[in-house]
């Protein structure tokens, strides 16, 4: 049997067991199992860390672009911006390190908007992002900011009392005002923007074709004013169809030794009546034209007492969506006064592209308004008026070759009494007023001599006498409109019905006895009270006190929407205030 050789080998045999020796301890050492992992671990936590460290230093970059481009494009869109859109954006870009990203704006423009967009896309360095494999990022930024005026409805509620002759404040008010209204319409794309201007002082007029649409009471063909009732202060709108008490025609002041019946050839109405009647003075509602607004404002003249409680009334209920039918009916057919486009407003007041704006002006503070009390306001007056034909009228000394006389009735009584001078006097008791029957009567200058015969008959005749038939046994005359317009209440007291009645007791009934009066607490009160009714609604409230005394200019204060919607301004610092409201309410926004 052939047995196999043993195997030899190079290394001797304690080489091999100190080999296994060490081979077995470094299987049971341990240390150093953590070495590959943490170093891979590390490795994992740069690339992670390095990603957001890398993101949030872009995105810190991109908010300092974004806030920066934000307040480019606002700056370039501002309709006073005198510099381009382009060079405003790089400017603003250069000045915060950052004009190596600039990209030339897109720019829309046109009557009353500029829209300015500005669009970076670029690309972030990244530096830690690289350790995981990664690289550069996307960087994007864009805004856009417009400034425009769209839908406005705006009143301006204008102080024109006699104070406003004072100190230049009239031709300080039109200037401003006129001003202002430049400003505006070049700013506002066409028949976005109307204005309505409501003068004040003692009352507001209003043209006719405007009262015309309201249900009146007292309806007289001479003064277009509103009496309104303290409840109509504690709301925004004035319905159409609610009576309301129009003003009588009458001044508690005018002259007291002229009659306008009888001191001219032709009789006039009396002068300063509590409600002005000129045109100028009038409501102007709802108008775009610069022109037509700027002539009606240059126009305006001053006197009366101050009403703001009245002009803040007309100026919100020309806002409210309540004078929509009679705006409507004023700006179509032939002869439309208000331009047909305005024929939907106001707008009601959930419309968001309306804004809806009142400028109240005063350089004063609420002072008393008069009215006619109710019992004077209908029915016959008891004066009587008739113009007989062929004497020449020596107690009036008109020159005409006619004698106008009064006849008033005495109740108590049942008598009239003819004014006319007698030669035993003045005047002559009668059973029917001058001109209704056939006597015959003596009538001198007013001293009593120069005397001639009359027959009253031919006042019957005459288109001008007040000489209407009797109703009930008693002949009607003048209404209370009809002399109250022409005759002041200082003159029917004094040299008509003081003639029989006496001077106290004819100043009792036809003067104190005809009229009342609201006062400034009242007054100050109802300025309050319809502000806040506007206010509540959204109306956007400015107020203006110029040279306005302390009393005032609390309640102007009141009245504006916050402080920083009131001005204090004085002599041609009002042109500052309007020139302020203006740019305040331009509508400065980012769309974007």
């Amino acid at each position: 049997m052939t047995m196999c050789p043993k195997t030899a080998t190079t290394l001797p045999l304690f080489v091999l067991q100190k080999g296994a020796d060490r081979l077995r301890a470094y299987r049971r050492d341990d240390s150093g199992v953590m070495t590959y992992p943490t170093i891979a671990f590390f490795l994992a936590m740069l690339a992670v860390g390095g990603i957001g460290v890398d993101l949030m230093r872009m995105e810190r970059d991109r908010t300092v672009l974004q806030y920066t481009l934000d307040r480019a494009v606002l700056a370039a869109a501002d309709l006073d911006q005198t510099q381009t859109p382009a060079v405003v954006v790089q400017d603003y870009l250069n000045k915060a390190g950052l004009g190596e990203y600039y990209a030339p704006p897109i720019v829309e423009s046109g009557l009353g908007y500029k829209r300015v967009q500005a669009t970076i896309d670029t690309t972030f360095e990244a530096h830690l992002l690289r350790f995981s494999r990664g690289g550069n990022m996307p960087l994007y930024a864009s805004s856009k900011a417009e400034e425009s005026i769209d839908g406005l409805e705006i009143s301006l509620v204008l102080d024109v009392s006699g104070s406003m002759n004072s100190n230049s404040r009239l031709s300080n008010l039109k200037v401003a005002a006129k001003d202002f209204i430049d400003t505006m319409v070049a700013n506002t794309s066409d028949g976005k923007m109307s204005i309505s201007v409501v003068p004040y002082a003692t009352q507001v007029s209003l043209p006719d074709d405007l009262i015309e649409q309201y249900s009146t009471a007292g309806t007289n063909p001479y003064s277009n004013c509103i009496d309104f009732r303290g409840s109509d202060y504690t709301s925004a709108d004035l319905p159409t169809d609610v009576e309301l008490d129009r003003a009588m025609h009458f001044t508690p002041w005018g002259y007291s030794s002229r009659d306008m019946r009888t001191h001219y050839s032709e009789p006039r109405l009396i002068t300063s009546p509590v409600c002005d009647d000129r045109a100028s003075r009038e409501v102007l509602p709802l108008q775009k034209d610069a022109s037509t607004l700027k002539t009606f404002i240059q126009n305006l003249v001053a006197g009366g007492n101050t009403s703001i409680d009245t002009g803040m009334k007309w100026g919100t209920a020309l806002l409210d969506p309540s004078a929509r039918p009679a705006i409507n009916a004023i700006s179509t057919g032939v002869g439309a006064s208000v331009p047909a486009e305005f024929s939907n407003r106001p707008v009601n007041y959930d419309d968001s592209d309306t804004i809806k704006i009142i400028v109240l002006m005063t350089d004063g503070q609420n002072t008393s308004q008069y009215y006619v009390d109710d019992d004077h306001r209908d029915g016959p007056s008891g004066a009587h008026f008739a113009i007989l034909e062929g004497r020449e009228d020596l107690r009036y000394n008109t020159g005409t070759a006619s004698l106008k006389v009064y006849s008033t009735y005495d109740a108590q009584n049942g008598r009239y009494f003819w004014h006319i001078s007698g030669e035993d006097g003045d005047g002559i008791w009668a059973d029917h007023p001058i001109g209704t029957g056939n006597d015959t009567f003596r009538e001198c200058d007013r001293y009593g001599n120069n005397c001639e015969w009359i027959n009253e008959q031919v006042a019957a005749s005459h288109p001008d006498s007040y000489v209407e038939d009797p109703i009930n046994g008693q002949f009607l005359g003048l209404n209370y409109s009809e002399l109250f317009a022409r005759t002041s209440l200082k003159y029917l007291y004094r040299y008509i019905f003081a003639d029989w009645m006496g001077s106290y007791s004819a100043r009792d009934a036809w003067y104190y006895g005809v009229y009342s009066s609201h006062n400034n607490s009242t007054k100050n009160a109802r300025t309050r009270s319809v502000c806040d009714a506007a206010k509540a609604k959204g109306i956007i409230v400015y107020t203006i006190g110029f040279e306005a005394p302390g009393d005032g200019v609390a309640v102007l204060r009141d009245c504006a929407s916050t402080d920083a919607h009131y001005f204090d301004v004085n002599g041609l610092e009002i042109k500052d205030a309007f020139a302020s409201i203006a740019t305040s309410i331009r509508q400065l926004r980012l769309t974007q």
